[in-house]
């Protein structure tokens, strides 16, 4: 879309492993995940959202651009993956066709990622509240409510 020059994009490929690199270092967990769909899904997709006046505000004009582009997207898309993935910071595909599979499928794979442990927390004990006699709580003005419509 012109966003940037050819220059810049091998800039992008060259910087971004770097960069990558150097927040694993520094102890950051990185997880990159690529959400993947096929051509008929999205135009599936762009037409629900073509239809429903409640999701219209999702479709960009760019997404309706990128449309024509879907075939040179993915081939950006493509070369950036084979340049970004490396040992210390891999991308990881999830197929998204199906939404809701899709995100639990994530969900559990990022888990995996993250080491955890179980935490031992204190027990709260909750004290007893002070109450002092000089104080009362006043009213609160009724302009100051958001209205009860439900």
């Amino acid at each position: 879309m012109g966003f940037c020059t050819e220059e810049q994009v091998q800039e992008f490929f060259r910087s971004v492993p770097e960069f990558e690199h150097m927040l694993v270092r520094s102890g950051t967990i990185l997880v990159k995940y690529w959400f993947s769909i096929t051509d008929d899904e999205q135009q599936f997709r762009f037409m629900m959202r073509i239809r429903d006046p409640l999701k219209q505000w999702k479709l960009s004009p760019m997404d309706v651009e990128s449309r024509k582009r879907w075939e040179k997207y993915t081939k950006a898309k493509e070369e950036m993956l084979e340049k970004t993935h490396t040992k210390f910071a891999p991308w990881w595909i999830v197929d998204a066709v199906d939404k809701k599979r899709a995100r639990l499928n994530c969900m559990s794979h990022l888990l995996t990622q993250v080491p955890y442990q179980e935490v031992t927390h204190a027990p709260v004990v909750l004290p007893k509240r002070v109450r002092h006699p000089d104080y009362s709580r006043g009213p609160v003005p009724q302009e100051m409510y958001v209205p009860e419509l439900f």
